[in-house]
């Protein structure tokens, strides 16, 4: 199957050591195909998924929200995911 669309997010994990606190990011994509969504930990079959939200943070942050049968999924992106957004609408569409 193809992918018609990609969203890269990030995990931001906390981690304390003895003397100080970092904060890694890693990064992972979010892929759209004509039938579902897949992240690194879940997939969707796209009838399953209502609608996709994005809501701008202060900061180098946002959200990409994935309503489903499921719940929200929230999604910490860095870049703004109209482009993902349109194409799963397109596809909802047809």
């Amino acid at each position: 199957m193809k992918e018609l669309a990609s969203q890269t997010f990030v995990i931001v994990k906390r981690i304390v050591e003895w003397d100080r606190q970092i904060y890694k990011e890693t990064e992972y994509s979010l892929l759209l195909f004509e039938d579902r969504v897949i992240s690194h930990h879940h997939q969707f079959l796209l009838r399953d998924v209502f609608d996709m939200s994005f809501k701008p943070m202060s900061g180098k942050y946002g959200f990409l929200y994935l309503h489903t049968n499921q719940g929200v999924f929230a999604y910490q992106v860095l870049t703004h995911p109209q482009a993902f957004i349109d194409t799963f609408k397109s596809l909802k569409k047809s």
